[in-house]
């Protein structure tokens, strides 16, 4: 249950990133979505990496070639779901958004590492593995849930005019996002698995076990940003936002066009991003907890997050005024998510 806790801080932290940047004002996306990168990728990892990791340069520069290149690839190939994420949240919103692409990922991810390691055999023999595998299987049915919710939704949107807290809202474009960037969202969960050298490694130098997988999170998040990097570069460079970096806006300076908040963006956008990091940072610690299941730890951390997302949809009124009806499927799927993280940490104990 140690474990099942810190999968819901993870969780927490990744449904609560975007909330500081919709404070962000008159930055373009690519502007305030680097830069926050920059603090989720790059500062974040190697500082915390650092500080919990006994001599962390050694440990990277004696993993082998293949595990590094194997880390950063399926970072980068989740880079391409990363870069996308946020577009869905801009299409969709938090709630809709977050269970859409989650749920594709969650599959994914979850059984795509068992599967090809050739261990889904033996989970299914045991009793902890098939208990295992039905609380991913109920993990399921509640994302169906809230997707089902999400679907009522914005049939009652479309009676009434688009809903005000999500004004670029577009279901079609939208969905499409989601279920690119949910694929390709899941490519992290084979990054982290093709660290476990690394993981061994850091214990056998004497590191806790709750920091053992730090290090791989700084390769995986490289190549993360590497993909990040590349296509914001060239959004900047299209749309010639990067005078927004300085304060200026890119428009024409004319008597309408006021600057950016400069500190205010920074601060968020670094607030932001920090939080969005500590979503993995806790899920390396849950991780360390699963004991054979630690493969579940995926369902665990997408099944907090849709719970936390939808929680946040709520604070942020994107339900407000739609039927009560409505409303109690969002809930009941919550319930059924909160229900199959329990099962999961069960599981992992027989």
């Amino acid at each position: 249950m140690l474990g099942v806790f810190f999968h819901w801080l993870g969780g927490l932290a990744s449904a609560s990133f975007y909330v500081p940047y919709r404070g962000i004002r008159r930055w373009s996306w690519e502007i305030f979505w680097i830069t926050g990168g920059v603090f989720s990728w790059l500062i974040a990892p190697w500082t915390f990496a650092a500080l919990n990791t006994r001599d962390l340069l050694a440990l990277l520069a004696g993993t082998p070639p293949s595990t590094l290149f194997w880390c950063w690839f399926w970072g980068a190939m989740w880079g391409f779901g990363g870069l996308t994420f946020g577009l869905t949240m801009r299409y969709l919103g938090m709630s809709l958004g977050m269970s859409t692409v989650l749920g594709l990922t969650m599959v994914i991810g979850t059984m795509g590492p068992p599967i090809f390691n050739g261990s889904i055999g033996h989970l299914v023999m045991t009793r902890g593995g098939q208990v295992t595998l039905a609380g991913i299987a109920l993990a399921a049915a509640g994302i169906w849930i809230v997707s089902k919710a999400g679907r009522r939704r914005e049939a009652e949107s479309s009676t009434r005019g688009v809903s005000a807290s999500i004004p670029e809202f577009d279901l079609r474009r939208g969905i499409l996002v989601a279920l690119f960037s949910g694929v390709m969202s899941s490519c992290l969960a084979f990054g982290l698995a093709a660290g476990e050298p690394m993981r061994l490694a850091s214990l056998a130098a004497g590191n806790g076990v709750l920091s053992q997988g730090l290090p791989v999170l700084c390769v995986v998040l490289a190549g993360g940003f590497t993909t990040n990097f590349i296509w914001c570069a060239w959004l900047i460079a299209r749309n010639r936002s990067a005078p927004e970096f300085f304060g200026r806006p890119t428009t024409a300076p004319d008597a309408q066009a006021l600057p950016p908040p400069l500190l205010r963006n920074y601060c968020l956008a670094a607030l932001g991003g920090t939080v969005w990091y500590f979503q993995y940072y806790f899920y390396t610690m849950g991780e360390s907890q699963m004991g054979a299941y630690g493969f579940a730890s995926w369902t665990l951390h997408m099944s907090s997050i849709i719970i936390f997302a939808t929680l946040w949809g709520f604070a942020l009124r994107e339900w407000a005024g739609f039927r009560r009806q409505t409303q109690a499927i969002i809930w009941s799927g919550i319930a059924v998510l909160v229900a199959a993280t329990v099962i999961i940490g069960c599981a992992s104990s027989m």
